[in-house]
């Protein structure tokens, strides 16, 4: 399948856990999708970008090693994706790669990720946090920051700050996940 082809194929994944699920299982299969899967997303003015968001969500979730190889491309994303069904799974995205990163084994995720992706990572999630998004994207990206603020110094009283400036005016989900986070960052 070239890039054109997976393109059409996209125009048939909708919301559904099941269409996102068969054709994340068609890139699961066949690694050499990721790439052209990347590109589609990074053509964020599309809304077919969404939807290879939504695929490469999915298949990060069972298999993330697939996107180290594609890591530079994957974190070029972070800046430029906007449209709000984009920006949750690639918030969730970043949330597994971190989550990876900082665990006690070591893992291939430590060795992928450069300072230079984790601080792009920890820029666009400061962006999401403070943006008009949706509450998940911005509880993927408390999670991630709560993560990099073990390496970064800077970010946890940067972190508490936005947290307790925009915690008035958020949602409940909003408000359940910042009470957590600030308890964390005690």
């Amino acid at each position: 399948m070239n890039k054109s082809e997976l393109y059409k194929a996209l125009n048939y994944v909708n919301h559904s856990r099941e269409k996102r699920m068969e054709m994340a299982t068609l890139v699961i299969e066949n690694s050499s999708l990721v790439a052209p899967l990347l590109q589609i997303a990074m053509e964020v003015n599309d809304p077919i970008s969404c939807r290879a968001c939504w695929v490469l969500e999915f298949t990060s979730k069972e298999k993330l090693s697939f996107i180290f190889p594609h890591i530079n491309t994957f974190t070029a994303i972070l800046e430029k994706v906007y449209l709000q069904p984009a920006v949750r799974p690639i918030a969730k995205i970043c949330e597994r790669l971190i989550i990876s990163y900082f665990t006690v084994d070591k893992n291939r995720t430590q060795e992928v990720l450069t300072d230079a992706h984790l601080q792009t990572i920890a820029t666009a999630c400061f962006d999401w946090l403070i943006g008009e998004h949706k509450v998940a994207a911005k509880a993927y990206s408390m999670t991630s920051l709560l993560l990099l603020g073990q390496k970064y110094t800077w970010i946890h009283p940067e972190l508490k700050l936005v947290l307790e400036q925009n915690y008035a005016q958020g949602s409940a989900a909003y408000k359940a996940r910042a009470r957590h986070t600030l308890a964390k960052l005690k």
